[in-house]
């Protein structure tokens, strides 16, 4: 349990500056903690400049494995990084993510020692955004770790339109099979074809300044994928859950947005299915068609993500007249070969649009790096002799510029962001909601 300026326990954590306290019994190592047991305090070594990481992990351990409940004196802890606030911010969202009783389906649940966080009165806004973010941070990782028997896309969209009808101005729409097959969504279709589960599309609309562009943040969600006919490995079948992360984290950020009250004009679209092997699935080597009406050669099954993304963007230019995008997906295996799991890539063709969301990102202290989308990636893609496109692609080089200029040509040279996080949007097979908190950061005005 969290609970805010009540010094309610007998333990106090105190932060000081590496150096500064002269007690000969203090362990003055960055990260180490002291126990004095007279003075009712545990003394937190640190310094100034320590980079994020280094904070989450010492922030993230002292919650986790806290033996006592205890207040958490942020008054001594800012005063060694300047009494900044964002790091009051990065240091309460951690403490947030470290407690969440995550998914489980085990008799004994894990349990956590309380906390009370002290803390000056000028911050009691910051700690209220933080607590919101949180929150569906928080609800994007339960809906990654459920299991996919449970995790259907149908599941999936009762718990986000369920979470969303808590929320007031925040317009919720659910597209079924049907309204997906009228509106000519052939991409999301053709993935679904081998499953006995209905797809879904999930819009979440909120608008409190219809005088700015809107924004759409487009969400792969695909709840298993077997690869389809293009199976895989057993070896690459774990993880697989995960794969419907973007559409859990756009769902999420758009929520935070509304419960917060943000004054932005901003939409989520979460494109759910599973992808997998049956008698109508569809074969490698068919062609199907786009919502815009380009065509796309199935090269391979496995590249599905890219599939449903392009339905899902051009939903949000026609029907919902967003003029800025954004997908978020764990769309290739060749991102982790280039960025492990320490940045999201980032791809863009705009500058000016990727500088904001760059600024966002560094308020977050989520890392991006962004990648190359040039004319010579989207040239792979066009190797089809039958279509207009290709969904794998002419060659196995550059694998997520390849695929990030295939979503490119759906943006209808719109302002267009394309996160892979493939490589950071989980970890020891637990979901981390990454880019939650940058695309709330990037519409939060």
């Amino acid at each position: 349990m969290i609970i805010v300026n009540e010094k309610k326990y007998n333990l106090t954590l105190v932060g000081f500056e590496k150096d500064s306290l002269k007690k000969d019994f203090i362990i003055n190592e960055v990260g180490h903690t002291t126990l004095s047991i007279e003075e009712k305090t545990i003394y937190l070594c640190l310094e100034k400049n320590l980079e994020d990481k280094k904070i989450q992990d010492i922030f993230s351990k002292i919650v986790s494995s806290a033996k006592y409940d205890l207040n958490i004196d942020f008054n001594s802890i800012l005063k060694v990084f300047n009494n900044d606030k964002e790091i009051f911010k990065l240091i309460v969202e951690i403490i947030l993510f470290s407690t969440h009783q995550q998914f489980s389906l085990k008799e004994t649940k894990p349990s956590f020692k309380n906390f009370s966080l002290l803390f000056d009165k000028s911050l009691e806004e910051h700690y209220q955004q933080a607590s919101i973010k949180l929150e569906y941070v928080n609800f994007a990782r339960d809906l990654q770790d459920l299991p996919p028997n449970l995790g259907t896309s149908i599941e999936i969209t009762n718990m986000i339109e369920s979470k969303a009808k808590e929320i007031p101005d925040l317009k919720v729409t659910v597209l079924t099979k049907k309204e997906i097959e009228d509106k000519k969504m052939g991409l999301l279709l053709g993935v679904n074809a081998g499953s006995y589960i209905d797809p879904r599309v999930v819009i979440l609309e909120y608008c409190t300044d219809k005088n700015v562009e809107k924004t759409a943040f487009i969400g792969k969600g695909i709840t298993f994928d077997s690869g389809g006919y293009n199976l895989k490995g057993s070896q690459f079948l774990a993880n697989m859950k995960f794969d419907m992360s973007g559409s859990a984290i756009v769902s999420a950020a758009v929520l935070a947005l509304a419960k917060n009250k943000a004054k932005c004009n901003v939409v989520s679209v979460a494109l759910l299915t599973d992808n997998r092997i049956g008698g109508k699935a569809t074969l490698t080597e068919s062609v199907l068609t786009s919502m815009n009406g380009k065509t796309v050669e199935i090269g391979n099954t496995d590249a599905e993500g890219r599939l449903v993304l392009a339905d899902g963007m051009t939903y949000a230019i026609r029907e919902l007249n967003a003029k800025r995008l954004i997908t978020v997906a764990t769309l290739t295996g060749a991102i982790r070969i280039a960025l492990g799991p320490w940045y999201t890539g980032a791809f863009s063709n705009d500058i000016s649009f990727y500088e904001e969301f760059v600024n966002a990102s560094k308020k977050s202290h989520e890392k991006v790096w962004r990648l190359p989308l040039d004319d010579e990636h989207l040239e792979v893609m066009k190797g089809s002799k039958i279509a207009d496109l290709d969904n794998s692609g002419t060659n196995g080089f550059a694998g997520s510029s390849t695929a990030a200029a295939f979503l490119n040509v759906f943006s209808e040279n719109n302002s267009y962001i394309h996160l892979d996080v493939a490589s950071t949007a989980y970890e020891d097979k637990r979901g981390k909601a990454v880019m939650t908190r940058t695309l709330f950061e990037l519409m939060n005005k």
